[in-house]
């Protein structure tokens, strides 16, 4: 009897160690901040017009749909017209009328070959802090779009 209550005690002790678990983190993605003079001119002024256009919907509510030249498929497909209106219905109470995009700064992300431009969005009401971010990928399209409240830091 003895044995077997001091079996059972190590089996508790041994099931009651806590458990060291595995923790994987994700790659870090290497990204590296451009000089603006090191630029693809071509690219650059793809992004910029290209990052306008769909800006620009909102002061116009017509939207030019992006090429296969333009943009890849998911962002063809993912940028509608619906999409931009109900977004854009959103800026134009919040922040004005949209006026231009300032670029920033441009990053690489040299794993996945892609060239991130950052633009300042100006709006006519001064509380407007916005951020344009453009990712072009190696084909020269647009592989990103996306708006967000603008912060310093990547």
């Amino acid at each position: 009897m003895r044995k077997l209550l001091i079996l059972f005690c190590l089996i508790a002790m041994v099931g009651c160690k806590s458990k060291k678990t595995a923790t994987t983190t994700a790659p870090e993605v290497k990204v590296t901040k451009i000089s603006l003079e090191k630029v693809d001119a071509d690219q650059k002024k793809k992004a910029y017009e290209l990052g306008k256009r769909v800006l620009m919907t909102c002061n116009t509510s017509r939207f030019k749909k992006f090429n296969s030249s333009e943009a890849t498929p998911s962002v063809i497909k993912n940028t509608t017209e619906e999409r931009l209106t109900k977004t854009c219905h959103n800026f134009r109470q919040k922040y004005g009328e949209f006026k231009e995009i300032r670029l920033v700064e441009v990053l690489r992300n040299k794993r996945e070959k892609m060239t991130i431009y950052r633009y300042k969005a100006d709006y006519s009401k001064k509380i407007a802090n916005k951020e344009l971010r453009v990712t072009m990928n190696e084909q020269n399209q647009v592989a990103a779009i996306k708006s967000l409240d603008w912060k310093d830091e990547f």
